[in-house]
């Protein structure tokens, strides 16, 4: 059985499977069209696979958003495949470059996606990233998610310095149904984090998570607040935060990778929340974070809805590039 062919078995194969799989085809239709549109008009141009088909490919995958580095390694993958398995028609490279795709994400750490939590104890996690990226929205969703699942949940509302930020967090509280800490507009960070400690032990809560600033004057002084944050959660306890988790704005492109970079220098970030990767016809961007920064997407941000907050399944999103392709098999 192909690839593919697995993967339309895997994602049809009974409700709660096709429920994830529309929510992907649904949240990746801008970068699916986009994306799906060029492989065809590439393959229905050339029939056969030669230098100039890869030439061309390179640009299609770039243009998604996937990453020259990436990109100029999965071709490479690619063009050995093609003589391993004497592939002479351009139109079977979809199953060899939808399986290559996986791949990308999943060789080193299959099971990365997975967020580490505590199963008998409190579980900390610390969410960091610029503002303007999604981060109070995706706590709001993932609050709801951790409450639907019969947890006890604390949100700390640790971005004391952008006006408006308590106040948006205790929106999304309401929403979930969930209590926050909080201090005034101005407080010390740090102080606010304890708070959110001391008060999530004596509740007896199960996640404790935690927003941060995502500007003060200067890189420095933004990477010193975070180093200072995290030192109060590793002291109050040693193996917290479970997660240090970056959102990054799918729609920013190779800005993300930046501050992936960056944020990466200031704090241990242990997986990636991509937002908004419904609002993008670049969603390659999932690999190229994965691959160049060996940082792993655990969330993605699939719609506006306190529900369109995903667990990232490799699979899935494959499967949601490749939908249309699917349909007309």
């Amino acid at each position: 059985m192909s690839f593919l062919k697995k993967l339309k078995d895997k994602f049809t194969s009974s409700s709660e499977a096709e429920e994830v799989s529309d929510k992907y085809k649904s949240g990746l239709e801008k970068t699916r069209q986009s994306f799906s549109t060029k492989l065809n008009d590439l393959i229905a141009r050339y029939r056969k696979v030669d230098e100039d088909f890869f030439e061309e490919l390179e640009d299609v995958l770039i243009s998604a958003d996937v990453g020259v580095n990436t990109v100029m390694e999965l071709v490479e993958e690619l063009e050995m495949e093609v003589k391993r398995q004497n592939i002479k028609e351009s139109n079977e490279l979809k199953e060899v470059i939808s399986e290559k795709l996986v791949t990308i994400y999943t060789e080193g750490n299959a099971a990365a996606s997975t967020l580490n939590m505590k199963d008998d104890d409190l579980s900390v996690i610390l969410f960091v990233g610029v503002n303007g990226v999604g981060k109070t929205t995706t706590i709001g969703k993932l609050a709801y998610q951790f409450k639907q699942q019969g947890k006890k949940v604390l949100l700390v509302a640790g971005d004391t310095f952008r006006a408006g930020a308590i106040e948006q967090l205790d929106v999304w509280g309401e929403r979930a149904g969930v209590e926050v800490i909080k201090q005034s507009a101005g407080s010390d960070p740090a102080a606010v984090i304890y708070d959110g400690i001391r008060a999530a032990k004596s509740r007896g809560a199960d996640v404790l998570l935690c927003d941060t600033a995502g500007r003060l004057q200067n890189k420095v002084n933004l990477m010193n607040e975070l180093s200072k944050v995290n030192r109060v959660i590793e002291r109050e306890i040693p193996d917290a935060p479970h997660e240090v988790l970056l959102v990054l704005d799918a729609t920013t492109g190779q800005n993300a990778l930046s501050q992936a970079k960056i944020f990466s220098e200031a704090t241990n970030v242990s997986g990636i929340v991509l937002t908004k990767l419904d609002g993008t016809a670049k969603g390659g961007i999932v690999l190229a974070i994965r691959k160049e920064l060996n940082i792993p997407v655990k969330l993605v941000g699939l719609g506006e809805q306190i529900t369109d907050l995903e667990t990232f399944d490799p699979n899935a999103f494959v499967y949601g590039l490749f939908a249309e392709m699917l349909q007309e098999e």
